[in-house]
């Protein structure tokens, strides 16, 4: 997979199509593999607990993104899964979340985090910069092509980060991250930030697992100390992983 394959250049999506319209996880299609984990979620107190939450949000008149959140399940079967990067939660902007960590629905600008990702790619493997619009910062590609591209919280009020923080999207994504995590293939897993390396604990250190840890990608962190995010080398360690695994 080339990465000027990587990315689309589609017409952005209207406002109604880009925020959430129902709290039936029926309307949020998984892969097959995914489902019976899913189901289990949703069918325990937290998961409805979640749903529950949400629909009163909706019937507040709260907009919410994505409009599927389990998309990342959807695009990437648990079979399938290279790669592991982990989000915290989805942008908050009108337009913006495609319900894939730091990919933007597309024609919609480059988020700085993303931009940062792109340009340590850059460095690091020698690829182009993808210009704005074409193109654009849709990392679908990605996840079709075995990039599991995981927010810890999977939906958002518009213009309030974290909103949806600590109403039970944990859990079903921790059980997500332990579930490839015990899976029988080694597979990368990228943490950048605190936050996402709080989930390193899923991540068993006897199963071959190449576990790649740095600051954010944010402007605030990506050149500061400890390790900084713009020079970590990830993209090219990975990659020497996959080809020393034959994979």
């Amino acid at each position: 997979m080339s990465t000027a394959d990587v990315f689309s250049s589609d017409s952005p999506r209207s406002a109604q199509a880009s925020q959430l319209t129902s709290a039936n996880p029926a309307d949020w299609p998984v892969a097959p593999g995914w489902q019976p984990l899913v189901d289990a979620f949703f069918a325990s107190a937290k998961g409805q607990s979640l749903l529950d939450f949400i629909q009163s949000r909706l019937d507040a008149g709260a907009v919410i993104f994505p409009p599927r959140p389990l998309r990342a399940l959807e695009l990437t079967p648990p079979e399938d899964v290279r790669v592991v990067i982990l989000g915290q939660d989805p942008y908050h902007g009108r337009g913006q979340a495609e319900g894939l960590a730091f990919s933007v629905a597309p024609g919609v600008r480059l988020p700085p985090s993303l931009q940062n990702i792109f340009k340590e790619m850059q460095r690091d493997l020698g690829v182009p910069f993808p210009p704005f619009p074409n193109p654009g910062g849709s990392l679908v590609k990605w996840a079709t092509h075995g990039v599991l591209l995981l927010n810890t919280c999977l939906t958002v009020e518009e213009g309030q980060a974290a909103s949806h923080s600590g109403k039970g999207w944990e859990s079903l994504t921790d059980a997500v991250i332990h579930h490839v995590a015990e899976g029988g293939k080694p597979v990368v897993f990228m943490l950048w930030g605190s936050h996402a390396q709080s989930k390193r604990a899923f991540i068993p250190q006897d199963r071959g697992h190449l576990v790649l840890t740095s600051n954010h990608p944010s402007p605030l962190s990506a050149l500061r100390p400890p390790v900084p995010f713009i020079g970590n080398g990830h993209f090219g360690r990975a990659r020497e992983f996959r080809l020393q695994h034959g994979l």
